[in-house]
């Protein structure tokens, strides 16, 4: 018996279909999510699979998606079920096998790390994506990217919410008061997800969340990927600060520049405002960032501070594997999507 409370399929609240499978791996926890499997991959087929490969990262997108809005026609108690459980415990020692493997430095200069985030490359170093879309993107592009980003922005925040309660003094008061203003300071029209539902809207996208996943390169799978897996283990709570300090510091030249591509490309008011919010605001959240969430909780556990660096770099080196796919289609002239937009 399915237990899924009933919400109308054209509302906004509404959760999104399954998606399609990309391979075995993925196929198998789909099949059982819909309600018609019940043979889950193999412990030793998920250890065999490239760690940020699309069949990989989209059997964790689905399983991660169970603690946030779920899928329509789901059981909501299988976000709690042991065997699925299981099979995301094996994935993710995979993924974060490899991040540690391919980003992490074994580092703790946290200092060093965030200072690093805090130098903007002189001009363009040609793995910009940013600087690629205010120079030369045209409208097709940045549809693309707003459908590739959508897979986050449409939940906003909503991963590193996780780690509030694993803080305590300054670090916890300082990420509230960033989460406070992510989540629209009181207003629900200002809340960061909703203006980049109106983003969408304006460029003439569906704005439904989880719309796009299907079409979803593997890189972008597992940029989401990462903070939900950061955000749901306490283990890795240094992590999600390392990666939130990440996004945080380096978001408001990036959106500088998007609003800027946004306002050439002749996008509306609306598609420029989510952007525009973003410079302001995350000037204001980068001091509090580092002094003190970052600064509070190595104060309490600076035994952390390897982890903290892991974040950062984790965050750098996913977020790159990303843009070099963008560019890599763009610069051809072709879709970087699976498949191209048809709204």
């Amino acid at each position: 018996m399915t237990t899924q409370a009933t919400t109308p399929r054209d509302s906004p609240a509404a959760p999104p279909a399954l998606p399609t499978a990309r391979g075995p791996l993925s196929e198998g926890v789909l099949a059982v999510l819909a309600g018609g499997g019940t043979r889950l991959p193999a412990a030793e087929a998920l250890r065999r699979s490239a760690p940020y490969g699309d069949d990989l990262q989209l059997l964790l997108y689905v399983l991660y998606e169970l603690h946030y809005r779920g899928f329509a026609g789901v059981d909501e108690r299988l976000e709690w079920d042991p065997a699925l459980l299981g099979v995301r415990a094996v994935a993710e020692d995979v993924f974060l096998d490899a991040l540690r493997r391919d980003a992490g430095s074994g580092g703790r200069d946290v200092a060093g790390a965030v200072d690093e985030l805090q130098l903007e490359p002189v001009g363009d170093d040609g793995r910009s994506v940013s600087h690629h879309l205010r120079r030369e993107g045209e409208l097709w592009q940045l549809c693309e990217y707003a459908a590739v980003r959508s897979l986050y922005h449409l939940k906003e925040a909503d991963p590193h919410l996780w780690v509030v309660p694993r803080l305590r003094g300054r670090a916890k008061a300082g990420m509230v008061a960033v989460e406070f203003d992510e989540f629209g300071a009181g207003r629900a029209e200002n809340v960061h997800a909703q203006l980049f539902a109106d983003l969408m809207t304006d460029l003439g996208l569906d704005a439904r969340y989880g719309r796009y996943l299907d079409v979803a390169p593997a890189q972008a799978l597992a940029v989401v990927n990462m903070m939900s897996l950061f955000g749901l283990h306490r283990r890795l709570r240094g992590a999600l600060v390392g990666h939130f300090a990440a996004v945080e510091i380096t978001s408001s030249p990036g959106s500088r520049r998007l609003a800027e591509a946004l306002r050439r490309v002749g996008a509306g008011t609306a598609a420029q405002r989510f952007y525009d919010e973003h410079v302001e605001a995350d000037a204001v959240h980068e001091q509090v960032v580092r002094h003190e969430v970052i600064g509070g909780l190595l104060e309490d556990e600076p035994g952390l501070a390897p982890d903290v660096v892991l974040g950062i770099e984790a965050t750098g080196h996913l977020e790159g594997l990303l843009g070099d796919h963008l560019l890599a289609a763009w610069r051809e002239g072709r879709s970087a999507l699976r498949a191209p937009l048809t709204s």
